[in-house]
């Protein structure tokens, strides 16, 4: 009986686990103060040459959301 319970765990955390692992990613719209042209990455910046556009707390889910708020944001001049 534990064996079938313990079985029955591991399978549950085997399809689990990659589910959540999938959903994490966020992605960041950045400039770059010199030339002040923005772009989106999927990893928060931790250097000072590149700033979040939106303030620090500005994460999109999904790349297609952080490109269409690239486009309206009025501090990137070019893409």
């Amino acid at each position: 009986m534990k064996f079938k319970m313990a079985l029955a765990g591991v399978f549950v955390a085997g399809f689990v686990l990659p589910a959540l692992a999938q959903g994490t990613t966020s992605f960041y719209v950045v400039q770059d103060p010199r030339t002040k042209t923005c772009q989106v990455v999927d990893v928060k910046p931790t250097s000072t040459e590149t700033t979040v556009v939106g303030g620090d707390g500005m994460v999109y889910k999904t790349r297609t959301e952080a490109e269409g708020s690239m486009g309206t944001a009025t501090v990137c001049t070019t893409r």
